[in-house]
């Protein structure tokens, strides 16, 4: 209420999600509550061209790991499977260090 610029962007995100519920929710509009989970997954493992990044990556320095890929083994899910504890940890820091970076730029 008190900082303008805010209330521009809330109002912005608020138009998006309800633009993703109506896509969700298209038979009936009373299980709405139940289904916001999945609106606000797909919003934030999507890709924004402004920021060059999704928000997940933005908050927690890695792409979000979807459930097919743990079904269909991807790349990045085999090659962490076939790492030791330590190499892991050092691959982790590693991201930890370029998501500061990502920030920034965003």
């Amino acid at each position: 209420m008190y900082y303008a610029t805010t209330n521009g962007l809330a109002e912005a995100f608020n138009k998006t999600l309800c633009n993703l519920l109506k896509k969700i929710v298209a038979k009936s509009e009373k299980d709405w509550h139940e289904r916001i989970e999945e609106a606000l997954w797909a919003y934030r493992t999507t890709y924004r061209t402004p920021i060059q990044a999704t928000p997940y990556a933005l908050v927690y320095g890695i792409e979000a790991v979807v459930p097919l890929e743990q079904q269909i083994l991807s790349l990045r899910i085999a090659i962490q499977e076939g790492l030791t504890e330590e190499e892991n940890a050092h691959l982790h820091l590693e991201e930890l260090e370029a998501l500061d970076e990502k920030r920034l730029e965003a």
